[in-house]
Parts: structure tokens; C-alpha cells; sequence
């Protein structure tokens, strides 16, 4: 177990624009930081970090928390796996006791995989450079390829023996269970038998942005025609080949750095790079660019630059990727090697100062090398040259933006020698196809495609509706749940905070005649929404609300102020999902651009008075409609319940004095 000294320190010292910019690339709004959100797949940022309330939210998915929840969320730690991943980010030493058979047995399958995967790591690389065999055969490859030992151990290489189970036997005896050397793929059982998926290869470490060893490639050293040159793990529940990209945990910090990503193909193109001072590198591994490796990327630039080997067959069927990267709203630079060298051969047979020079004056824009490579093919055919375009304006036709749309057409119009209003007009054809698919496709799902989605507006509409002090109109809205929600978020935002109070009174005078005297007061905004609600006996409706309000009042109770932190770091995770949402509801004006719109909200802090009294008034007037309503729903099932008129009356005179107090008609 972990100590609470250790973990107090690393809440005390972790910041948590620092940790989710190594995932997101985070742009400066206001005192905020927005994002894309990575959890979902959108071209708006809806991902709001606050580096003042040390929170973080995701409006398109509802999640929010802390560092240590975004840890959570993102890479699928579990709490203590967050704490250390802190502690090791900030040089926290980490105090903890040993420990149980218990403790060890209730880690959840993922992490079961996850230690066995950095063992296997741990082991092979070590093996490599601290035996006999792995220095002779594993270690001379590597230096044969002419790699460093700096950069050997950066990468975490590594060699397993080639016989049939000398890892499975290691791992078996260490402890490990064979059920998650298997479910990793890095033990084969067949039957009785249990063999090393990688015996006799050298290997490739394939890590998570965070660091987390997923799975590993495998390279053969023999010249063995039936086996795979390269053999990666196996689809687990930790890996998923077509959603990481090789190289991505060393190489984030420089691609946000550089605001440019090179991507490559193989392991030993990123490993190569890296040895040549150009770390913003990362590899596919020899597969189809997919959506989910773009978005990697896409979190942390906006620009990506892809190298192609100098293999002509490969380029034609490579180029389409372009066109998924397109997709995602990124902008897109090709860089061609000469004939049959590849990004490895090249940044070896050339100087690191030779490498980046070519790489800066060969960078082409995706139009101008899309069309120069096809242009060779269509040569003087007319048909092709027609396909060509067709070929040519279907990637324009994926770029979201419609300016830059038009900019490379008007590129496409001068390269190709043809007029813009064909090529605009093959366009127009695309889109109006593509926009016709997707509305028969919402249609079909009974979505509108002219409304948001209801759930990212919903929240804030209500909240506004709120402190305006409005009737909600639509039946699915609950008026107390909103109302309470306003109370709690008063209660975070200002609860500290000692303001202003007005109170009518009625007071004797010398000659015993009663009037109406205002007194005015100082109190903690906390102390004077507690004790109303204490007055009318309020007790919460929403369960996540109350569970938070009793949190507060023990706080209260104990320290006389409100501490926001324990409440996002709390263990109970409905409290620090609840408080964290409702303390960056604020943030969905930066979002919005509301004043860029010219629409502005007022600061809350100038009429909190007002806000603390209005909250506590229509509070008041919904529990008394209420009210109301179940006295007469009680004598409508029961005729022999009579109404009591008195009653009721009474309640409709204080309602109306309350509508007053507000401002509003009844």
C-alpha cells in the first residue's frame, strides 16, 4: 500500500495541465486550457483543463476529475498504478508496505497483463545485455544495425533465447500466472505444451503514450523462409494494433514541442531517427494508417509529415492513408526517399545535420506530390488523367475546412492545368453525396441533423435557467433537481466567501406599534444557505447532490470552510465526478466564444447576495407548489379527503409573497 505521505505530496505537487498536456495538445483560453477531447472522435474542442481549480472536463463525454482520474480514465490505471506514474513524473519517492497474497489477487485482469507485459520487457532486455548469448546474438544485432546504447536502452530492445521455453519457465517461476502469460500472448499453450511466442527474436517494446508496455514486435535473426520476418503480440485487452503507434510515449513531448509529427513505418525507422537528434517521429509498424493511430497524433499537433520509402510500388497504396489524416482536420506534408532507400538507410548513410536538412527541403504539400506521382501514371490518357482528378478531388473533398478546400483547389486548378470550375463542381458532386449519406443515415436513427447533440447544451441551460431565476418549460427537466444543483454549486464556488446580507424584520417600537425593519449583515455564504435550508427541513431529492451536501456540512462542521480539493481528489468517485462537473460548468462560456459573440455573462461574484437569495426563495416556492399539488392529488384519489381551502390558501399567499421577493408574476 501506498503511504498518505506519498500520496499527499503528489497532489500537493502535481499539476494537471502538465499531466494531460503529455496526452492532449492543450491551447491557452482565457486562464484555461482547451482541447480535443481524447475520448471521443470531433473536430470542436470540448476538453476544458482548469489550472486554477486543478480540474479537468470533458463536455462531450461528461467525464472530469482530477490527474489522477483524467490517469484513470485515459490510460486505464488503476488508483495506485495513477499515484506512482505522479511520483515517478515529480521524483516523489514512493513510500509503501509489502503487499498481501489478498491485495495481489484482487488486481483486475488488465493489470494482471500490464505487470506481466513490463516483466516481459524487464526480462528480455536484460537478458540481452547481461548474458552470454543475448550479448553474442540479440546485442551484436543491434550494434550491427549500428544503434547506441543509449538508444538500446531508450527503447527498452531486448532478446529472448531461442529455446522453446525459456521465458515461459523464468516468468512461471517468479510467480507469474500462466492464464495472463497467455492472454498477453507472450506464452503459446497448446494442450500440455507452453512455448515462447518470441523465442529466438530479437524485440521491440510497444508502449502506451503514458509508458505502459502493451504488447512487442518481434524481429526473427534466422534466415528461416516459413517463419514471419516480423511477429507482433496477439489482440489483447491491453493491445490493440491499429490503435497505438510505435515510438508515440518517446516521442510525444518533442511532437508537441515541434508541432509536427514524422510518420515512418517500421521500429527501427523511429529508432534510427531518434539516433539522429529527430525525436518527433512514430511508426505505424507496417500497418494501414487507421483513425483511432491519427488521433494519437492528433492530440498533440496538428501537423503531420509523412515519410515514404523510396519503394514506388508502395507509394501508390500508401498515399491513401493521406486521405484518413485529411478527415481529422490535420494538415498533411510528404517527404519521398530516393529509390530504394527507406527513412532507416537514409539517416544512416547520411550526417544528422544532412538528414534534417533534407527533410526540411523535401517536404511537399499532399497535393503537389499526390498529383506529381499520378500525373507519371495518367501520362498523355485522357482516361486516366480523368480518374486522376476525380482521384485528386476526392482528398479535398475529406478536408473539414472549407476554405482550405477551396485553396487546394485552386492548387489542383493551376498544377493540372484545368479549369477551377470543373474541378469545383466534381467537388460540390462529392459533398453533396457525402451530406446526402450522412442525413439518410441520422434519419434512419431518427436524428435530427440540424440539432447539437441535446445532452452537451442540456447542463448548461439548465443551470442558466437557474440562476435567472426561470420556469423551465420542458416536462423532462426537473425544477428541484436544477435548484439543488445551484445550491451546491453556490455552496463550492462561494461557500468561503463572507458577503453582504439584507433581512426584513419586525420589530416593537416605544409606542408597541409593530413595522418592518431591514438589517443588514455579514456572513459566510455557506453559513447562510445551511441555515435556511435547516429552517425549511430541506433534504436533498438528488442522492449524488445529498451525498455531496453532507460532505460539505462535515467540513463545515469541523474546519468552519469549504476545501474544494478533498472534494475533486475524493475516493468516493460520484462526488468527485459531481463536484468537479459543476465546478467547470463556467468553463462552457470559453468554449462557446460567448464574447467573442458579443454575449456576455454577468460575474457572478457582483450579485451573489442576490443569487444566494433567489436560490433559497425558489427553493422555497417549488417545495411549497409542491405541496400544494399533493394536497390536491391526495383528495382526487380519496373523495373522502376534503380539501382544506385554509391550507392552501395560505400556502398560495406565502408563493405569492416569494414571487414578489423575486421579482416576477405570479
Amino acid at each position: 500500500m501506498i503511504s498518505k505521505e506519498t500520496i499527499d505530496r503528489v497532489f500537493e505537487t502535481a499539476r494537471v495541465e502538465e499531466v494531460i498536456g503529455e496526452f492532449v495538445q492543450l491551447k491557452k483560453a482565457g486562464s484555461n486550457f482547451k482541447g480535443l477531447s481524447p475520448f471521443t472522435d470531433e473536430k470542436s474542442p470540448s476538453f476544458m483543463v482548469s489550472p486554477v481549480k486543478q480540474i479537468w472536463k470533458d463536455f462531450s463525454t461528461g467525464k472530469g476529475g482530477n490527474a489522477i482520474s483524467f490517469l484513470m480514465e485515459h490510460e486505464h490505471y488503476s488508483y495506485p498504478e495513477a499515484i506512482k506514474y505522479l511520483a515517478r513524473k515529480y521524483n516523489i519517492e514512493i513510500e509503501e508496505t509489502e503487499q498481501s497474497d489478498e491485495q495481489k489477487q484482487q488486481l483486475n485482469e488488465r493489470e494482471s497483463m500490464f505487470v506481466v507485459s513490463k516483466f516481459a520487457s524487464e526480462y528480455f532486455h536484460d537478458l540481452m545485455l547481461n548474458t552470454q548469448q543475448g550479448k553474442a546474438i540479440g546485442l551484436s544485432y543491434f550494434k550491427e544495425r549500428g544503434f547506441r546504447d543509449d538508444i538500446i536502452k531508450k527503447f527498452d530492445l531486448g532478446y529472448c533465447k531461442d529455446e522453446w521455453d525459456n521465458f515461459t519457465k523464468a516468468a512461471l517461476d517468479k510467480g507469474y500466472d500462466i492464464k495472463y502469460l497467455a492472454s498477453t500472448g507472450l506464452t503459446i499453450v497448446k494442450e500440455n505444451k507452453q512455448f515462447d511466442r518470441f523465442k529466438g527474436r530479437v524485440l521491440f517494446p510497444i508502449h502506451s503514450m503514458s509508458g505502459r508496455v502493451l504488447g512487442f514486435g518481434g524481429r526473427i535473426l534466422t534466415a528461416d523462409k516459413k517463419a514471419a520476418k516480423y511477429l507482433n503480440s496477439p489482440e489483447s485487452d491491453i493491445y490493440h494494433k491499429s490503435k497505438i503507434l510505435y515510438g508515440i510515449y518517446q516521442a510525444k513531448k518533442e511532437i508537441a514541442k515541434q508541432d509536427n509529427c514524422f510518420l515512418v513505418e517500421g521500429y527501427t525507422d523511429v529508432i534510427s531517427f531518434h539516433q539522429s537528434g529527430i525525436e518527433n517521429v512514430v511508426a505505424s509498424s507496417g500497418t494501414a494508417l487507421t483513425s483511432d493511430q491519427i488521433r494519437l497524433v492528433n492530440r498533440l499537433t496538428k501537423n503531420i509529415t509523412v515519410l515514404f520509402d523510396g519503394d514506388a510500388a508502395g507509394l501508390r497504396a500508401s498515399i491513401r492513408g493521406i486521405d484518413l489524416i485529411l478527415e481529422q482536420g490535420m494538415n498533411v506534408k510528404v517527404v519521398s526517399f530516393p529509390e530504394g532507400e527507406d527513412p532507416d538507410s537514409f539517416a544512416k548513410s547520411h550526417s544528422d545535420a544532412e538528414l534534417k536538412q533534407y527533410l526540411e527541403d523535401s517536404a511537399q504539400d499532399f497535393i503537389n506530390f499526390k498529383v506529381s506521382l499520378l500525373m507519371k501514371e495518367a501520362a498523355n490518357d485522357p482516361v486516366k488523367k480523368a480518374g486522376l482528378i476525380r482521384d485528386i478531388v476526392t482528398s479535398i473533398s475529406k478536408i473539414p475546412d472549407g476554405i482550405q478546400r477551396e485553396v487546394y483547389v485552386q492548387e489542383c486548378s493551376r498544377i493540372m492545368e484545368i479549369s477551377e470550375r470543373v474541378l469545383f463542381s466534381e467537388l460540390a458532386q462529392l459533398l453533396n453525396k457525402e451530406a446526402n449519406s450522412k442525413a439518410s443515415k441520422q434519419r434512419s436513427q431518427n436524428v435530427d441533423p440540424n440539432q447539437p447533440p441535446p445532452e452537451y447544451f442540456a447542463e448548461q441551460d439548465a443551470a442558466m435557467t437557474a440562476v435567472k431565476g426561470g420556469v423551465v418549460s420542458s416536462q423532462k427537466i426537473d425544477q428541484l433537481d436544477i435548484l439543488e444543483k445551484e445550491i451546491i454549486r453556490i455552496l463550492l464556488l462561494y461557500g468561503n466567501e463572507e458577503v453582504g446580507f439584507t433581512n426584513v424584520v419586525e420589530v416593537e417600537n416605544a409606542e408597541g406599534k409593530i413595522t418592518e425593519e431591514i438589517q443588514e449583515y455579514i456572513s459566510p455564504v455557506f453559513k447562510e444557505l445551511y441555515l435556511n435550508l435547516q429552517d425549511d427541513e430541506v433534504e436533498f431529492t438528488n442522492a449524488v447532490f445529498q451525498l455531496v451536501y453532507y460532505e460539505l456540512i462535515n467540513q463545515i462542521g469541523q474546519n468552519e470552510k469549504i476545501d474544494i480539493n478533498s472534494l475533486t481528489n475524493h475516493p468516493n468517485k460520484e462526488i468527485s465526478n459531481e463536484v468537479t462537473s459543476i465546478l467547470m460548468d463556467e468553463e462552457k462560456y470559453t468554449l462557446s466564444e460567448w464574447e467573442r459573440k458579443n454575449i456576455f455573462v454577468a460575474e457572478t461574484a457582483s450579485i451573489l447576495p442576490k443569487l444566494v437569495s433567489d436560490a433559497i426563495l425558489n427553493l422555497r416556492r417549488i417545495l411549497i407548489e409542491r405541496k400544494i399539488t399533493e394536497i390536491m392529488k391526495a383528495s382526487q384519489k380519496d373523495s373522502s379527503i376534503k380539501v382544506d381551502l385554509e391550507l392552501i390558501s395560505n400556502y398560495t399567499g406565502l408563493k405569492k409573497r416569494l414571487f414578489e421577493k423575486l421579482n416576477r408574476v405570479v
